[in-house]
């Protein structure tokens, strides 16, 4: 039997305060990732955490959140999928007589256009404000005009919101917003197909509450005014709109009356129904006859485009009377033809065959197609993602098809028979994520109908990240999943209503552990049987103190200390107790049976939405619900307190909790967010407390003021770094939320559901709910950026550790599938520039040592391949800084260069020491290359170990240290390690020596083709002899080469295998080392004994070739 803990009221605890004064602080500073390295004292150079030596050059800048965002615009995001299932479309829009050309509206990200059939995608409308769409619309005499209505309507209650109407008049590449803001969810939009600057938009209106700006609404100038001309009520939109494909004068409009809230669901009403405009919109009548008669709910329409007479709907009503309809007179009257309408509120389209009125599709959980006019259906889509939301047939070609919906897109090319889902296309939609602590570590998550997936942060082939390397763990909806920190075998995850379980993914075991309600009471005997109320989202977390230790969130917070094993109750109901069907949604009560579509998609009401444990007390635990409450307790359950009594500025009491998150630096400190859009709320709220909350402080600075909080979270390092996801994107506050600015960079505008930053690496990793999962790496720069950093000429941030991974080179062909490339390989080197700072001179060719550098690149190349041509015109170069590496002794590794734009820059050090030399113009293939074996210029990978990276730039030199350390999986000694140095490093020293020698035997034998060319037929024929014999002896030269330079491939060779060097490539080195000198001294004597005098002899004097230099004849270093 459960034992309840008390809930005692704020009054009833005695709280002793401490009055303390707060220093404001101007500048935070982490310790060093590395180790301390030789010339840490030395004058003149700042490591990274000390205070400026220098005086800033330019203005005073102070260290808000928005200078910090700005400082850091040069990072990029990246996305890392997954496109392997789908997410949420709304709608599609195609070319009809260029196919290949279609646009895709999805729920929750943006619109995407394709030009070849699906056979990729690109986004068209990630810098709007806003990424939820409701319709699609393309003109069809005008190919270029597309018009988008934002608001999914499919009154999901994770639908997102929109802002209205957007147009373009170039494809997607440019839009506009045109206005109808308030309209929040559009559900169709007509095109006049004779004058395109008529356009009817159906507006289906708030989703969770009363508002005019819905029905329809008319422009007869391109959308710079609008008119409504149809409107029935407050409560009730306009869901679809068909327009009579011969007289676009005559249009149909489903007017859909509907409400949304916390708590429930009404899908009807007298509002609903069927109208038409004979006129263009100027007067509008309601059909009736043949129609069901009192409320009814969702109604989809089309026109047969071929007899504009015949009209389909697909009717919610109840009584049996739902179903298709059909009319043969415009709408003048209606047959009841099919019951066939599966989940009205949530899909109702239905489709006629433009070129055969007997074929008639209905979108639902399947896609049903009739033969017969609509009288019988069928399921056409069995092997095909569930729940189907829009769908095209080819006016041209009736056996092509396109659906899109919650899985995504699918086509068929045979009229339904077999189906292909396009997977590239990256709209999923997480609603939760976690990670875990494996090298390279994967990112887990939940999504809307799709199940939950874990995918790589990065893979270790060159072939990138694919849909190939997600892996399914769970089905349904999926919400949280929690990996062991400790064991990343161990996962826990859920699916819709708390079904939550326990998987080990060695073995891919499953085993369900949700609580079974049982008799319980608060008293010992009381026996009082309680069935646990659950969220369709449900919160649950491991604790940071015991990773046995799981939280789960019913309508009471179960805690677990056996992994699921068992479970107890650590609190009582800590929801309102209201029972939702006492509560009223449209002035009516909710009814099972009676209203239609009775709280479809939310099955209870009264559960926790929100879980924290503070991690510097595992007796300190915050619960948050979907009715509003806040509780926290600070004796692991004993007792209960409610904390949201009073949450200054918040419009409702009963307002959705989204998120409860305890401090890990300030046992008293919580954060709060609250999302009511729920209550057509959407305003941001955010709240701070310092005193375990009991009271709150408002921290909505700089947050906009329509887009509602899904999540908030704190820098495991930094306690005034904060990060705030919301329906557009991320935030970021570096001053524990006093003011915010929005992290954009590459972002598109889309949902962010939530957020993690990964403990070790330092990355930001989102959950978006429509793109998918994208990452930040390495976020040191808003960790440590601060007023002193930012009024500091040049800056270099601390490096975290970096593994050497060993990348393997896969082949694979495979066109037209989904993968993004890996992250690029080095050490990331962060510094931030101040705008204006006096930059010194480049004294790198970044073009020949960029250390990996600007690009992501692997520096260096073959010979003179990056060169430019002297005759092709430059641009002025981009201004760049010096970076230099030097080993734990302060011994030079290598310089290169970064960007020396202000701001944050990074550079990238592929863990390579500098190169063996400088190529010049024409320089073949790097020393050698491929024709004679030998070596390129880069140099080989250092030993593991620490490095100091120091940043010369801004009249100052500030330096900072990386670990790098061996690709986990490796496990050599050390002494293996450095004997496969050694060799590398003897294969190095050849490198030159080979390349010089090569560069040589070139120039000699351009002189001798010279020479030869301007040899007359009647040349002296001593001197053809000549001419022949150095020609023949140098070609002799450059045979031996081959043997000679070999040696000096061997660093690559080497380098791609970290274990001991073979017998033959140690064999080949010291080959090398034994003929180089011989063959040097050969070319040496041609140089200065015998090209001379053949130069003498050929050219008048002072008109021929200076003498070629000698090459220096290398010394083995001993090791």
């Amino acid at each position: 039997m459960f034992r309840f803990p008390r809930i005692l009221s704020r009054q009833a605890v005695v709280i002793t305060l401490a009055i303390v004064v707060t220093i404001p602080v101007l500048a935070y500073s982490a310790e060093p990732m590395g180790s301390a390295s030789a010339g840490n004292g030395r004058q003149g150079v700042v490591r990274q955490g000390e205070l400026s030596l220098f005086p800033p050059s330019t203005t005073y800048i102070q260290a808000t959140s928005e200078a910090a965002v700005k400082a850091v615009a040069s990072m990029q995001f990246r996305n890392i999928g997954p496109a392997i299932m789908g997410g949420r479309v709304a709608d599609l829009a195609v070319v009809d007589n260029n196919p290949s050309v279609f646009y895709v509206g999805t729920a929750s990200g943006g619109v995407w256009k394709t030009v070849n059939r699906g056979t990729s995608f690109e986004p068209v409308f990630d810098d709007e404000s806003t990424a939820s769409i409701g319709d699609v619309t393309v003109s069809q005499r005008n190919p270029n005009l597309v018009w988008v209505g934002t608001g999914e309507p499919n009154n999901r209650q994770s639908s997102p919101y929109g802002n209205g109407v957007y147009r373009s008049l170039d494809g997607g590449a440019n839009w506009q917003h045109m206005g109808l803001n308030e309209t929040r969810h559009i559900g169709r939009i007509q095109i006049d197909h004779r004058d395109n600057s008529r356009v009817f938009v159906g507006a289906a209106g708030h989703l969770w509450g009363p508002n005019e700006e819905r029905g329809v609404f008319r422009t007869t100038d391109a959308g710079q005014t609008w008119e409504k001309v149809l409107f029935i009520n407050e409560d009730t939109g306009v869901i679809d709109l068909a327009m009579d494909p011969h007289d676009s004068n005559t249009l149909f409009a489903a007017a859909y009356q509907r409400r949304r809230t916390a708590g429930g669901f009404n899908g009807g009403g007298s509002g609903s129904g069927i109208y038409r405009t004979m006129d263009g919109g100027d007067t509008w009548e309601r059909l009736a006859e043949g129609l069901p008669q009192g409320d009814m709910g969702r109604i989809g329409l089309d026109i047969y485009r071929r007899d504009p007479d015949i009209v389909f709907a697909t009717v919610e009503a109840g009584g049996g009377r739902g179903g298709v309809y059909r009319s043969t007179n415009r709408g003048n009257s209606w047959e009841h033809l099919s019951t066939q309408n599966n989940r009205p509120m949530y899909y109702s389209q239905i489709r006629v065959d433009p070129s055969d009125p007997n074929w008639v599709y209905s979108g639902g959980l399947n896609i049903y197609v009739s033969s017969d006019g609509g009288r019988t259906f069928r399921g056409a889509t069995a092997e095909v993602h569930s729940d189907h939301h829009a769908m095209w047939i080819d006016p041209n070609n009736s056996n092509n098809l396109i659906i899109a919906g919650d899985g995504g897109i699918s086509v068929s090319f045979d009229r339904t028979r077999t189906w292909r889902q396009l997977r590239n296309i990256v709209i999923s939609q997480f609603y939760e994520i976690g990670v875990d602590m494996r090298e390279p570590y994967f990112v887990c998550g939940g999504l809307q109908d799709n199940g939950s997936w874990c995918g790589p942060s990065r893979t270790l082939t060159t072939l990138g990240i694919r849909n190939r390397d997600w892996y399914n763990i769970g089905g349904g909806d999926g919400f949280y999943v929690r990996i062991d920190p400790t064991d990343s075998s161990v996962l826990f995850g859920e699916s819709q209503g708390g079904n939550v379980y326990r998987k080990n993914l060695i073995t891919g075991e499953s085993q369900r552990i949700r609580p079974l309600p049982r008799a319980q009471g608060q008293g010992p005997d009381s026996g009082e049987e309680v069935d646990f109320a659950w969220n369709w989202n449900t919160p649950m977390l491991i604790s940071e103190h015991d990773n046995r230790l799981i939280y789960v969130g019913s309508s009471h917070l179960m805690k677990s200390a056996d992994r699921g094993v068992t479970w107890e109750a650590v609190s009582p109901d800590v929801t309102t107790g209201v029972n939702r069907d006492d509560l009223e949604i449209m002035g009516t009560q909710v009814q099972r049976g009676m209203t239609l579509s009775a709280n479809d998609g939310i099955s209870s009401y009264g559960n926790l939405t929100t879980i924290s444990e503070s991690p510097t007390s595992p007796n300190v635990l915050y619960v948050g619900t979907d009715d509003g409450n806040i509780h926290g307790t600070r004796d692991a359950g004993t007792n209960w307190v409610m904390l949201s009594g009073d949450m200054p500025g918040l419009a409702a009491p009963n307002t959705v909790v989204t998120r409860v998150v305890a401090s890990r630096f300030n046992e008293g400190r919580v954060y709060a967010t609250f999302d009511g859009h729920e209550r057509d709320d959407y305003r941001p709220y955010v709240y701070r407390s310092d005193d375990y909350g009991n009271t709150w402080e408002p921290i909505v600075s700089g947050l906009p003021d329509d887009a509602t909080v899904n999540i908030i979270v704190e820098h495991p390092r930094n306690e005034n770094l904060l990060f705030l996801g919301n329906e557009i994107g991320v935030f970021v506050s570096i001053d524990r939320g006093d003011s915010w600015a929005q992290l954009k960079n590459n972002l598109p505008t889309v949902p962010v559901d939530d957020i993690v930053i990964h403990s070790r690496e330092n990355d930001l990793v989102l959950g978006t709910h429509g793109r998918g999962i994208w990452i930040l790496d390495d976020i040191t720069p808003l960790e440590e950026i601060s007023e002193d950093v930012l009024n500091t000429d040049a800056h270099i941030f601390s490096a975290r550790r970096t593994p050497m991974w060993r990348v393997t080179r896969w082949q694979e062909w495979s066109p037209g599938t989904w993968r993004v490339s890996n992250p690029a390989p080095g050490a990331r080197i962060h510094y931030y520039l101040k705008e204006g700072a006096p930059l010194p001179s480049p004294t790198v060719d970044a073009r020949r040592d960029d250390g990996g550098g600007r690009s992501g690149g692997r520096g260096g190349g073959r010979g003179g391949a990056n060169q430019m041509p002297p005759s092709v015109p430059t641009t002025p170069p981009e201004p760049t800084v010096k970076l230099t590496v030097l080993d734990g002794n302060g011994g030079f590794v290598r310089e290169f260069e970064g960007p020396g734009r202000a701001g944050v820059q990074t550079a990238l050090w592929d863990f390579r020491i500098a190169d063996a030399y400088t190529t010049t113009s024409g320089g073949g293939f790097g020393g050698g290359g491929r024709r004679g074996g030998g070596g390129g210029p880069r140099g080989p990978e250092v030993l593991p170990g620490t490095y100091t990276v120091r940043l010369e730039a801004g009249g100052r030199t500030t330096e900072t240290t990386v670990e790098v350390v061996l690709d986990p999986r490796i496990q050599v000694p050390m002494e293996v390690l450095q004997d496969r140095q050694d060799a590398m490093m003897d294969a190095y020293n050849l490198a030159k020596p080979v390349y010089e020698a090569r560069q040589a035997i070139a120039a000699i034998n351009d002189q001798l083709n010279n020479m030869r060319g301007l040899l007359s037929d009647d040349a002296p024929e001593a001197l053809t002899i000549a001419l022949d014999d150095i020609t023949r002896d140098v070609g002799e030269i450059q045979e031996n080469m081959q043997e000679a330079g070999a040696g000096a491939g061997g660093v690559n060779a080497i380098q791609s295998f970290a274990g001991e060097p073979t017998a033959d490539q140690l064999w080949q080195i010291d080959q090398s080392w034994r003929l180089l000198p011989g063959v040097i001294e050969q070319i040496n004597v041609v140089i200065t004994d015998r090209m001379p005098g053949l130069i003498a002899t050929v050219y008048q004097p002072g008109v021929g070739p200076g003498p070629l230099d000698t090459i220096e004849i290398p010394t083995r270093p001993a090791r």
